[in-house]
């Protein structure tokens, strides 16, 4: 994942941009008070998904659990704060700045949010550029990172994680498109969209030069940067589908109801399954407090409730693992 640099007032009509690009048939949903931070699919209708965009978020919170917070350490315990480093600015529904252009939202800090209650402190962020999140990290300035951050075998040298969502990446068609991606036969003689230099360009190239050996169709892949440039193609049919990252496209998804997702693969290829985790410093005797204190908002359901409500449910985990199995060196 690059650096990301902090945006500005320009954030606010990006972001409702992208939940209106496709076909431009998504709306911008009024609160009571005539403010437009809540962002809802046309035709949603009351009670529907609604996405917050505003700084006053209202999140899911949860109880303290004491035998969980007994084993944070003393000194994280008596400062009586949990300083989560992130970075902002990337796509959401991951970690982006509210409509006050400062106020840091999205499922990430959501998820760090319900760690802390479980935890019994107070969540403080930190907002830096990416690769300070792990200078940071190093130099036990920051407890813990909540950043979509993937587990690797290199990272795991120096890092412990107990990991919260899949690392996936998606196919999204237009609504109703009647097929299914489950492997490099059913890209086959389609035209698929994809930004160039990333992860899953690699991918479609591959399994295009796959299906070729088997005297199948190649794909016809069509290469995008912007995302309201892509989403247009989908509606308009020149592109079957668009190949992206998962939570970007699920969010889209859920929040326009005009695509759906037809598809999803690991973000570590075919040999393993990537994975998002929670990330301290290795052997500062935090994880295994963040990995119960996870497990803990699985088992009391909300952790699926902050995933609804980001569109993020098809990430889901079902328990935490600590350390588990990595993105091999050759693949990240």
């Amino acid at each position: 994942m690059p650096p990301r640099r902090r945006r500005t007032r320009r954030t606010t009509a990006a972001l409702l941009g992208l939940v209106t690009a496709l076909s431009l048939t998504a709306a911008c949903g009024t609160s009571a008070d005539g403010s437009t931070d809540k962002v809802a699919p046309r035709g949603a209708g009351k009670g529907g998904f609604q996405i917050e965009l505003g700084p006053d978020q209202d999140r899911i919170s949860t109880a303290e659990v004491a035998s969980i917070a007994a084993l944070v350490p003393a000194q994280i315990r008596e400062r009586g704060t949990l300083e989560v480093v992130n970075s902002a600015g990337s796509a959401p529904p991951l970690t982006f700045y509210a409509t006050d252009d400062k106020t840091v939202i999205g499922v990430e800090p959501d998820i760090a949010s319900l760690v802390a209650d479980v935890l019994g402190l107070k969540l403080h962020y930190n907002t830096v550029d990416w690769a300070n999140i792990f200078v940071g990290l190093d130099s036990g300035k920051y407890d813990a990172g909540f950043s979509n951050i993937t587990v690797t075998e290199e990272r795991k040298e120096k890092y412990d994680f107990a990991t919260y969502r899949l690392d996936n990446l998606a196919f999204e068609a237009k609504k109703g498109a009647g097929w299914k991606v489950t492997g490099p036969k059913d890209v086959a003689g389609r035209t698929i969209g994809v930004s160039s230099g990333t992860n899953q360009e690699k991918l479609l190239v591959t399994w295009s030069e796959q299906n070729v050996k088997k005297g199948l169709k190649p794909t016809a892949i069509k290469y995008f940067q912007q995302t309201t440039d892509y989403y247009l193609a989908l509606g308009s049919g020149r592109l079957d589908a668009y190949l992206g990252p998962n939570p970007v496209s699920a969010y889209h998804a859920a929040s326009t109801g005009q695509t759906e997702i037809i598809g999803t693969y690991s973000g570590g290829g075919a040999d393993v399954q990537g994975k998002i985790a929670a990330t301290t410093k290795k052997d500062n005797g935090l994880v295994k407090a963040l990995h119960e204190a996870l497990n803990t908002l699985v088992e009391n359901g909300t952790y699926a409730k902050v995933l609804a409500r980001w569109g993020l449910a098809n990430e889901a985990v079902p328990s935490s693992e600590l350390n588990p199995v990595g993105l091999p060196k050759t693949n990240q």
